[in-house]
Formats: structure tokens, sequence, C-alpha cells
């Protein structure tokens, strides 16, 4: 039997009066790639977010579990994570190595030692020579690349990928598709969060459907297509998804700094004295 690394045990959401996430439980394994499924607005970020601890439920517990099965909250063990979030939030005056380089001195691992895995799996990746670059001038996808790569320089048990392959050309979303293969075989947990079913079918040996904030589905990809007596995994996920999709328009509430600085930073000048504000 696998071993539970992740847990999310009836877990809620709310932001004010918008149920983000309703009642989800999963369990994530050693070794498991999952791919999670969803339109716009579903959930799957808000539930991202939860499970490398930047949000806490507003109900359940998400904890993770070491070797001997002695259970965490998941925002105490950040560095048993990677996250390879939508938007990369590279440095862009530093280079491919020097972010990652920053990022694995937080986790306390020696340049030595993230050098030698970053060589490895930027060969894999077909970013070798490109490490020595400044970001600045980078594409979409050579951010996203090294932000997988920043991801993994501090050897994490689990990793969150949100949209990973998004502004990759073919040659490269396949070297990533490839490599999150490659982790699943070595023990690593992957959370693959993507719009892309026929790539989650093809990456991915779970399917974890979120609409509206629920869980719809959580299987292999025959699996739900079996459920739902289905020939594709789209047309699974369309049967699963029926009911309308909730309005996306309503952002998550503001935090009392956001506020404080939207504030400041949209406030009028006064106008000089006896001057005209329109001048």
């Amino acid at each position: 039997m696998s071993q539970t690394l992740l847990s999310i045990r009836e877990v809620s959401k709310n932001f004010g009066d918008v149920e983000a996430l309703k009642s989800v439980t999963l369990d994530l394994n050693r070794g498991d790639i999952v791919g999670l499924v969803g339109g716009n607005g579903a959930g799957k970020t808000t539930l991202l977010r939860l499970l490398c601890g930047l949000y806490k439920p507003s109900v359940g517990d998400v904890v993770f579990l070491d070797e001997g099965g002695v259970e965490h909250p998941v925002h105490n063990v950040r560095s048993n994570l990677g996250v390879v979030p939508e938007s990369t939030g590279l440095y862009a005056r530093l280079t491919a190595w020097e972010n990652i380089r920053y990022h694995s001195r937080l986790n306390n691992i020696s340049d030595e030692a993230a050098w030698n895995r970053t060589i490895r799996l930027a060969r894999a990746l077909d970013m070798e020579d490109d490490l020595q670059r400044p970001t600045r001038g980078f594409s979409r996808g050579m951010r996203q690349k090294t932000a997988l790569l920043r991801a993994l320089s501090h050897d994490p048990d689990i990793l969150l990928l949100d949209e990973p392959t998004g502004g990759l050309d073919v040659t490269s979303a396949r070297r990533v598709r490839d490599l999150v293969r490659k982790l699943g075989e070595d023990g690593r947990t992957v959370i693959y969060s993507t719009h892309q079913l026929n790539e989650a079918e093809q990456v991915c040996d779970r399917i974890v459907i979120i609409h509206n904030g629920t869980l719809r589905a959580d299987g292999a990809p025959k699996e739900l297509m079996n459920n739902t007596n289905t020939d594709s995994l789209e047309d699974a996920f369309v049967e699963l998804t029926q009911d309308a999709s909730r309005d996306v328009d309503s952002p998550e509430p503001e935090s009392k700094f956001q506020q404080l600085w939207s504030r400041l930073t949209t406030r009028k000048k006064n106008p000089p004295v006896g001057g005209d504000e329109n001048a």
C-alpha cells in the first residue's frame, strides 16, 4: 500500500460569502501523479494554495505525514513542497541559476548540491546553456522551465504545478511531461493542475475533477470513463460537470493590507493653493 504524504480532510474554504471549496477530502500518496482538472473558477487554485500552506482552511485540515506517520500541519513543512505557480515570480535582474540558488539557500541547501541537481534537470529540459542568462529576456516558456528547476532545487517530496506547460512549444512541453513522469517513478508526488484534458491523460495516473468548489471525481482516467459510460476523458468530464459553472467575476476579497495599499497608491494629490485641480 502506498504511503500517504498529504491528507485533505473535509476541507472548505470561504472568502466572505463565497464558498470557494466545499467539503473536499483527498489522500495524496507517494509516487502519485495527480491531474487536477476543472474550469475557470472551479477552485483548483484555491486547493493548490491550501496544499502548499499559503491558505488555511475555513473548515477541515490539510496535513503532511512523515515517514513515521506523524501528522504535521502543511504550513509547518513547506520545505517538503516544491511549487510552480502560474505566475513564476522570477527576479528579472538575476540569471536563471541565481534565481534557483537564492531559493535553494532559503531551504538550507548548499550551492554545490543545488547546482548538481539543477544541471542534471536542466539537461532534461534542454536549458543547460541558459542557466547563466538573466531571466529578463526569457520567453514565458523559459520562465516556466526556470521556475520548475527552482521548485526542484531542494529535492522536495511533493511538487505542485499550476499549468506547467503554459507558453511552452511542443518539444519543450514534451520534455516537461517526460520529467514529471520520471519524478513519479522516483517516488515524488506531483499535483498537476491543467485545463488540458489530453495532457492530463498523457501524464497523470490519477485524475481529480473539481467543479464549482466540489470534488466530482477521483480515479484513473479509464476508471472515470467506465463510471460515466464514455469513450474519452473529455466526455467523462462533461458528464460529471453538467451543472452550470458559477460566476467567476467575483474576485477574492482583498486583505486589509491590500486595501490600505490600494488607497495609498490611488489617492489624488491635493491641488496647489489657489490652483485649478484640472489645470
